[in-house]
């Protein structure tokens, strides 16, 4: 497992209060993977974040995020921009078999060179305090991962988040501009919680902890098209096999007292190496509202659902009419 590590000097302000005031403008978050993370940070409500500041996804969309910036909208960037490093393979182990083929090759020394993109600084040296956190814990982090029964699995939804990810930083920049108020609101939040300070709080509740006390629909759902959906958006990172869409069949759903869906499930069809077969999934519900997708081929492992997804079931786009 490769940590990545930085020897950047990190200057973080004194900051040991938080402060409460009201939205610049708001964040647009709708439809993107990520949306509830996004949101919860630009509102500073660390305290719904799943995430920690150590967590390998945080720092990926941290990255992530810098890099869009650094590219997308470079002309924003201060007088004092730093250049980003990337760490890159200097020495390489190579081995052969007896007629001189090439059996294996892996890096045995890496190097940090710039990246040819630029950050503001104070945003580049918080990533770089978490990267190094994170490398404290290595051992820690790689034996978790060896001992997890659901390791493989937890590789695959990994996969999965990481290209939600990259879509939504496609996005990111055209639904809020480079230098919007509320971007500067988002930056500065990402770097608190990279830090572990407190937030710059707005009152304004998100609308996803609206979403998630007033728990999911109690009407009729098109239960075939939210999940048509929800595996369709897990398909595409897929390594082998392909979603047939509309393939939805032997639907189920139980509710709870008030009406709302606690589990759904059913059969799809995918396309593979063996052609066409069947396979099964299960959605768990918390509140009514879609919290864990469970494929047969790995019952135990949960897949968190697109955001988007949920939302818009939330708000009632899946509800027959």
């Amino acid at each position: 497992m490769l940590l990545l590590i930085s020897f950047i000097t990190v200057f973080a302000p004194d900051i040991t209060t938080a402060s409460t005031k009201t939205a610049p403008t708001e964040i647009v978050t709708d439809g993107l993977y990520y949306a509830e993370f996004y949101d919860y940070i630009f509102r500073g409500h660390f305290e719904h974040i799943k995430m920690t500041s150590e967590d390998p996804m945080f720092l990926s969309i941290f990255s992530e995020y810098l890099y869009t910036f650094g590219s997308q909208c470079a002309q924003y960037l201060p007088d004092n921009k730093v250049e980003m490093q990337k760490q890159v393979c200097k020495t390489e182990s190579v081995t052969t078999d007896g007629y001189g083929v090439e059996t294996n090759r892996y890096c045995v020394e890496y190097v940090w060179i710039g990246s040819g993109v630029y950050a503001k600084p104070d945003l580049y040296n918080a990533k770089v305090t978490s990267e190094n956190a994170l490398r404290k814990k290595g051992l820690q982090v790689t034996f978790e991962i060896l001992t997890d029964p659901n390791a493989m699995g937890n590789s695959v939804d990994m996969i999965h988040k990481m290209q939600g990810l990259k879509v939504d930083m496609l996005t990111f920049f055209k639904l809020n501009p480079c230098n919007s108020p509320a971007i500067l609101a988002f930056e500065e939040n990402l770097k608190r919680f990279a830090l572990n300070q407190p937030a710059v709080r707005i009152n304004a509740e998100s609308k996803y902890t609206k979403m998630k006390k007033a728990g999911g629909p109690t009407a009729t759902q098109n239960k075939k098209k939210l999940l048509d959906d929800l595996i369709k958006d897990q398909s595409r990172t897929w390594a082998m096999n392909r979603y047939v869409p509309g393939s939805i069949s032997s639907i189920f759903e139980r509710k709870d007292t008030t009406g709302k869906i606690v589990v759904m499930g059913g059969s799809y069809q995918y396309k593979g190496f063996l052609g066409t077969q069947k396979n099964n999934v299960r959605v768990t519900f918390k509140n009514g509202i879609p919290e864990c997708i469970y494929f047969s081929d790995y019952p135990n492992n949960c897949k968190t659902p697109n955001s988007g997804i949920v939302s818009a079931f939330a708000s009632g786009k899946y509800t027959v009419q």
